[in-house]
């Protein structure tokens, strides 16, 4: 047996089957090698969840062997689950992923629950009323306006616009900047579907899986291939949020090699100290008509306090707020216009 490649033992059962692949993984180094053989299980038997679990005692059906013996194999050789199967769930949806984009992971979940929040917060119909902007509020000193005087506000502009014929409601623009598979895109559209949301991504087979997983999950997202913001130059913004290339590149061979070795380099790979995406974002705000009132950000570890820099220097946004991931590692970090 020559390493990374898998050939089936005789087994009698599916139970069997599992304990047996799970050692091999084991042995191979890779990372939680009984979850990833009870994945690659259900994705070759065709079941899931309860099925699978009542399925164990069944005879291994010897027409999948070879299918089992490939993907034990490409798990062993450190390939991800993920590209084996073909798939990734995100926000409770599942999404196509390919070896050309990014595998979606759980603490980007909490970068589009921020931006749902938020976004419902400053635009509740999720409608921005003014002529090629929004209806703005006053700014108390402590740079938090108060809620009754934000709604008064936004409900005065409307009247004001309803009669002069001013203000034009549109729909509240939200664009994802590296789109990879869709994951914030796609969610933010089916989550928000009043609301006009576009992603960018700077490679063509990122837009086609981000393309095929909007038509699975129903959602209207206006794709564009370009570098960061110049997709989307002269369009206006009400929302930013991206999960950019943030990993310094000289760290990139430290990688677990399911990463380093499988993962797209230009999906990982921000530069000398992986803030250049950040900066090259700011430098190019002035291509959007305004800034927008809302930008989020997910970013590596010990990267927040310079990225919230970045913003403030910006001098945009009144209000920046930091999120914490689960394992209590600052993860994202938002700008805010109150």
């Amino acid at each position: 047996m020559k390493h990374g490649l898998y050939v089936m033992p005789h087994v009698q059962s599916i139970r069997e089957a599992f304990a047996e692949a799970s050692s091999f993984l084991d042995k191979s180094g890779c990372n939680e090698p009984q979850r990833s053989s009870q994945l690659l299980l259900e994705h070759v038997l065709g079941v899931s969840g309860a099925a699978y679990y009542m399925a164990l005692a069944d005879p291994f059906p010897a027409e999948l062997r070879e299918a089992w013996e490939t993907a034990v194999s490409r798990r062993a050789a450190g390939e991800p689950v993920q590209y084996i199967t073909g798939e990734q769930e995100f926000y409770g949806r599942v999404f196509e992923v390919t070896p050309d984009v990014l595998i979606p992971r759980p603490e980007t979940e909490l970068l589009v629950e921020a931006i749902l929040k938020y976004g419902a917060e400053l635009w509740p119909d999720g409608l921005v009323y003014a002529p090629g902007g929004e209806a703005r509020t006053g700014m108390h000193a402590a740079g938090e306006p108060a809620a009754a005087e934000m709604a008064g506000g936004i409900a005065s502009a409307r009247r004001e616009g309803d009669a002069a014929g001013a203000y034009q409601p549109r729909p509240l623009a939200a664009v994802d900047i590296g789109a990879g598979s869709g994951a914030i895109s796609v969610t933010l559209a089916a989550e928000a579907p009043a609301w006009r949301v576009c992603a960018g991504d700077i490679s063509p087979g990122a837009l086609a899986v981000a393309a095929r997983n909007a038509s699975r999950h129903g959602a209207a997202v206006d794709l564009r291939l370009g570098d960061l913001l110049e997709p989307f130059a002269g369009m206006e913004t009400d929302i930013l949020v991206s999960n950019p290339p943030y990993i310094p590149g000289g760290d990139i061979a430290g990688l677990q090699r399911e990463v380093r070795d499988h993962e797209p380099r230009t999906a990982l790979d921000g530069g000398d100290d992986g803030l250049d995406p950040y900066r090259r974002m700011m430098e190019q705000l002035p291509l959007l008509p305004a800034a927008p009132r809302l930008v989020g950000f997910e970013l590596g570890q010990g990267q927040a306090g310079e990225v919230a820099a970045l913003l403030r220097a910006a001098g945009h946004w009144n209000e920046i707020v930091t999120i914490d991931d689960l394992a209590g590692i600052p993860r994202h970090v938002l700008g805010i216009a109150r």
